[in-house]
């Protein structure tokens, strides 16, 4: 078999320590092989690459196992090319399973060119997806926390929920501080009510009634502290994340510019299209003009994905990576099973949201197509396929540049529009109708 790199290096790692495996080809007979292990702390891990540098070695392959590559990357990026590879597609043979052996298969499968290298973006855009995804932490420790805040007014018998819709509202919190300094008359707390909830302060008093005791008025106080700190650090993080963007620290290579093409008139790939360098200010100021699309979401694509779009070879290619699309498993010329595959589940999570948020806006392409699907396949599935249309559109965006221009909720292609007809017509004629239709002519403006 054909050796791609004469001195490379596999390496298996795990927390403590690091098994790697050095093979140099000779002009003759089987390559040179040393192994040695070494810890994971700093000062072993730069001896690793000192011992690497004494054989010359030039690539070195390592597996994605959880976040122990993540050090021994930042250490050799700079003195070596490395090759992070999905653990499935580096399995050895079927037993005699030690370290030793699987530092050596990696190696061996390296020097032969047969591992495929992972997505790594560059440090900036690295630690970018750092701060995004602990923000998303922090989002969801408060969604917890602010559940168990319901759970402590029921069991008080508070139904403020019922009646507010947002329990941390100006007006419920009002009401929420009142009922932890020890006010008792629901008629009281209920003045509280600001704007429109002033409207339902009959239903309001009705809710306030309850017996809240007082190993509950402590515990709201500590639920509402602990919000209240985990919004501070939320709005921490965002300007952290706001300041590194607008450093730019995600921007690909500088092109020329491309004309103002818009997502809805490109056609399907847009190979001939020079791509075009944005800022992370200016991308997401483009993406958040896609519906369901909000500022935290759009630095969320931006840090996953970065700005440079052109290692994804097509928008299909990027809808595969981020594991949106169908999955394509077929057998007997029978289509099997359809799931989606797993992919970046940050990426997956955030566009799902803004699939479900696009559903609730007004007017929209992107709600008409959401209301189609769900007809069908449900609510969950359709917020897949318009995170699957929004990711198509942001990779345009992002690669082009040129604004989203929005095709309204009447836009029915044709076949669409005759299966709708005729499901209707069907309908009809099940309960007893004759129909004929007749289009109504457009009348002169």
């Amino acid at each position: 078999m054909e050796v791609t790199y004469p001195r490379c290096c596999g390496l298996d790692i795990h927390k403590r320590r690091v098994v790697a495996c050095v093979l140099v080809s000779r002009t003759e007979g089987a390559p040179q092989k040393e192994i040695r292990t070494f810890g994971t702390m700093t000062e072993e891990l730069q001896a690793l690459g000192d011992w690497l540098d004494e054989h010359g070695v030039s690539h070195v392959a390592m597996e994605a196992t959880g976040v122990y590559w993540k050090p021994i990357y930042n250490l050799l990026e700079d003195r070596f090319a490395l090759v992070l590879a999905n653990a499935q597609h580096t399995k050895a043979v079927p037993g005699r399973k030690t370290d030793v052996k699987d530092c050596e298969w990696i190696a061996d499968l390296l020097r032969h060119g047969l591992l495929r290298a992972s997505y790594v973006p560059a440090r900036a855009q690295r630690e970018l997806r750092e701060l995004t995804r602990y923000r998303v932490s922090l989002v969801n420790e408060r969604s917890a926390e602010i559940n168990r805040l319901q759970k402590t007014l029921e069991g008080a018998n508070i139904k403020l929920g019922d009646v507010a819709t947002d329990v941390l509202g100006r007006s419920a919190r009002a009401m929420l501080d009142g009922l932890v300094a020890g006010e008792t008359e629901a008629r009281q707390l209920a003045q509280r009510a600001r704007g429109r909830l002033r409207e339902k302060l009959p239903e309001l008093e009705r809710a306030l009634v309850g017996q809240v005791g007082a190993h509950q008025r402590f515990l709201l106080d500590q639920q509402l502290a602990h919000i209240d700190e985990l919004n501070a650090r939320i709005d921490i993080v965002s300007t952290e994340i706001r300041r590194r963007l607008e450093g730019d620290p995600v921007a690909g290579p500088v092109a020329p510019e491309a004309t103002d093409p818009t997502p809805e008139s490109l056609p399907v790939e847009t190979e001939s299209l020079p791509a075009i360098a944005l800022s992370g200010v200016e991308a997401v100021s483009r993406l958040v003009a896609i519906p369901g699309v909000g500022p935290r979401t759009a630095e969320v694509i931006v840090a996953e994905l970065g700005t440079d779009m052109t290692r994804f070879r097509t928008s299909a290619h990027l809808a595969s990576w981020a594991g949106l699309c169908p999955g394509n498993h077929e057998s007997a010329g029978k289509r099997l099973s359809g799931r989606t595959r797993k992919g970046s589940p940050w990426l997956r999570a955030a566009l799902i949201e803004a699939g479900h948020a696009a559903r609730r806006s007004k007017g929209t392409y992107l709600s008409a197509l959401s209301a189609r699907l769900a007809a069908r396949r449900g609510a969950k599935k359709a917020a897949v396929a318009v995170g699957h249309r929004i990711l198509v559109s942001a990779y345009h965006l992002l690669k082009n540049g040129g604004c989203y221009r929005e095709r309204g909720d009447g836009v029915l292609d044709p076949h669409q529009r005759l299966r709708l007809e005729h499901r209707l017509v069907q309908r009809l004629k099940r309960l007893g109708y004759t129909v004929h239709l007749d289009p109504v002519a457009e009348q002169a403006s």
